[in-house]
């Protein structure tokens, strides 16, 4: 039996990295992650709570010899390792970043005993394997199913460039400050709406309808300035004002009802469907908007 030298296991949180087989494992599923940002991952682990420069990582990585892009090549790395671990750099679970100078590993490590490699493994359990694979497989089910996951995670997102992230941000709010504005100026027609529509008092909806027109505006108009000059604190009030937003702009939803003198109700109907998605595409791009810095 041949002996190795002993491998280096880290645990944090769900998350367990080897460094010997080079895998980071999620409830014990592998995840897949490149040489590159798992050398970040190790570097940061060795060095929890601890800020590792830019200029560390750069020798890590590439050594002094080569050139290279290296600014790109790290925040790509970076940016790779937080899709794997499901991190944002505005809101940073593990991975925090120090402006100008480089990142910190924020998250609590353990590092496991270190366990000699050897050349012939021990036979698994088979009782032992499958009773692990339905504890694992249960886990999952229940973190799927759970209220959080029904919103897109940040390592769900797909890379976009950032002018354009920007731009459908900047146009979903003039969207809806269209809505708000288009409203307010068609009074008298929107409360003989209300009045053949028999739901309500039109004098109950009218109100509604106006107060949280003149709530919403301001919250636009300071979303739209924030994505315009490139706020750094965004993504973090945004998070904050979401839960309120949501329920607001679900109510908007049915905005195009508004035009039914001018629209079908199929057409309407239509339009308020894709209006019910429009708070989660926000929010997803708001997510791609935080990963983007």
């Amino acid at each position: 039996m041949t002996q190795k030298a002993p491998t280096r296991v880290f645990r944090f949180g769900a998350f367990e990295l080897n460094e010997a087989t080079g895998e980071l494992r999620k409830h014990g599923i592998r995840i897949k992650l490149h040489a590159q940002p798992f050398q970040v991952l190790l570097l940061l682990l060795e060095h929890p709570a601890e800020l590792v420069t830019r200029e560390e990582m750069r020798h890590r990585l590439w050594g002094d010899d080569t050139i290279v892009d290296f600014d790109h090549g790290l925040n790509t790395a970076v940016n790779k390792l937080r899709e794997a671990l499901g991190d944002a750099a505005a809101q940073p679970r593990h991975v925090e970043t120090v402006p100008g100078r480089g990142y910190r590993f924020i998250a609590p490590v353990t590092l496991a005993a270190p366990v000699p490699m050897t050349g012939v493994e021990p036979a698994p359990d088979p009782e032992v394997s499958a009773a692990t694979a339905l504890d694992l497989a249960a886990k999952d089910e229940a973190a799927d199913m759970s209220p959080r996951t029904l919103l897109t995670a940040p390592h769900d997102l797909p890379t976009a460039p950032r002018p354009l992230v920007r731009a459908l941000l900047l146009l979903t709010q003039a969207m809806y400050l269209a809505f708000y504005l288009g409203a307010l100026a068609n009074m008298p027609e929107i409360e003989e709406i209300f009045s053949d529509a028999h739901l309500l008092s039109p004098a109950i909806l009218t109100v509604l309808l106006v107060t949280t027109s003149v709530v919403l505006i301001p919250v636009r108009l300071y979303l739209l300035t924030a994505v315009a000059f490139d706020f750094q604190q965004l993504p973090v009030k945004f998070r904050r004002l979401f839960p309120v937003l949501l329920w607001l702009d679900l109510l908007w939803a049915l905005s195009p009802f508004l035009l039914i003198h001018h629209v079908s109700v199929g057409l309407a109907l239509g339009m308020t469907a894709a209006l019910v998605y429009m708070p989660f595409a926000q929010r997803s791009l708001i997510l791609m908007y935080a990963r983007g810095r």
